[in-house]
């Protein structure tokens, strides 16, 4: 047929992978190095480091040559505009037309932009240019937590089904309702490992990892509750009385002699709530792994919640195990 219909293909890759599409000269430049330094800086906290994104480097001829190469999910593209006859000049005045990249000499707020599904379908596309390598410098380091966000915003899609592949498991869903009065978006082959009175502990594992959410309830008297030291004293008490290896006198705790507990106030859903990261091991064995956990209140009954998100995986990079916990904490309803 002569008129045959194009198909537009779905975008492909990890979630955590960003091309970044610029010069040579520029990726080799300080301008990479700030790139490098932000956008490849440790996933907060896991017991090995690992970068936030795995950045990928191509220049425009090298997209071009491979149309798979443009067929990915997340781009940063990264322009010195000193030099309009450079392949990424072109590339971007291709893209944003003359006048948008122009504007930046009047105006050097107006050196980002953002498109989505230019050569496939979930694609982002994040433009950062100047005429100035000092301010091109200045607006990597300046705009890095919010292209952060955006990025991750468009990997949500990635973890959704990835983790929802199979549907929801409606029978724990209304269990937790049950025992905890909240509601998360649990997945399949997920099981309870406990329910009893004031904790609630899912888990799920696979031949290389366990994830786990445990949750805690307790009445909510005072904003005190609502601290870093309470959060540690919790976390230390259920991990001594619930969670252990198979060696008698084991016992879960934070270790934050070798790495820090970060903690800092943060929503789930909209509601206030106290996050913590770091680290967790096995008194009196060789287990350890990452933990994410929070305290929010219930404003529906005046409990507190303690919710303990924690992976052991040995061997295995943490980070997306991590991810995948951190989004079902994120769907905690009341």
């Amino acid at each position: 047929m002569g008129n045959q219909l194009k198909t537009f293909p779905t975008a492909y890759g990890s979630r955590n992978q960003v091309v970044v599409v610029a010069d040579d000269e520029v990726w080799k430049s300080a301008i990479g190095d700030s790139i490098r330094y932000y956008y490849s800086s440790a996933y907060p906290i896991l017991p090995q480091p690992e970068p936030i994104f795995d950045l990928t480097h191509y220049t425009p001829e090298e997209l071009e040559e491979d149309q798979f190469k443009k067929q990915l999910r997340n781009y940063l593209i990264v322009g010195d505009l000193q030099n309009m006859d450079s392949p990424t000049t072109q590339f971007i005045l291709k893209n944003l037309g003359e006048e948008k990249v122009k504007s930046v000499k009047a105006d050097q707020n107006n050196s980002t932009a953002v498109g989505t599904d230019k050569w496939a379908k979930g694609q982002l596309l994040v433009f950062l240019y100047s005429d100035d390598e000092t301010l091109l410098k200045e607006q990597i380091i300046n705009t890095f937590p919010a292209i952060k966000k955006r990025i991750d915003q468009a990997n949500r899609s990635k973890i959704i089904a990835t983790l929802y592949v199979n549907g929801e498991n409606n029978i724990i869903i209304k269990e937790m309702q049950d025992a905890m009065q909240v509601k998360m978006r649990v997945a399949k082959r997920v099981f309870t490992a406990l329910n009893e009175e004031n904790t609630y502990w899912i888990r799920r594992e696979t031949p290389v990892s366990s994830s786990n959410i445990m949750i805690f309830k307790t009445p909510y008297k005072s904003q005190s509750q609502l601290s870093r030291p309470y959060l540690k004293a919790v976390q230390d008490s259920l991990g001594k009385k619930l969670v252990s290896s198979e060696l008698e006198g084991t016992y879960m705790q934070i270790n934050d002699i070798d790495l820090p507990m970060l903690t800092e106030v943060t929503s789930l859903n909209g509601n206030y709530a106290l996050e913590a990261r770091g680290i967790w091991e096995i008194v009196n064995d060789y287990m350890g792994g990452a933990f994410v956990s929070y305290l929010t209140v219930n404003p529906k009954n005046s409990q507190l919640l303690f919710i303990n998100a924690f992976v052991h995986a040995p061997g295995e990079d943490k980070r997306e195990f991590v991810q995948d916990l951190e989004y079902i904490v994120s769907t905690l309803e009341f």
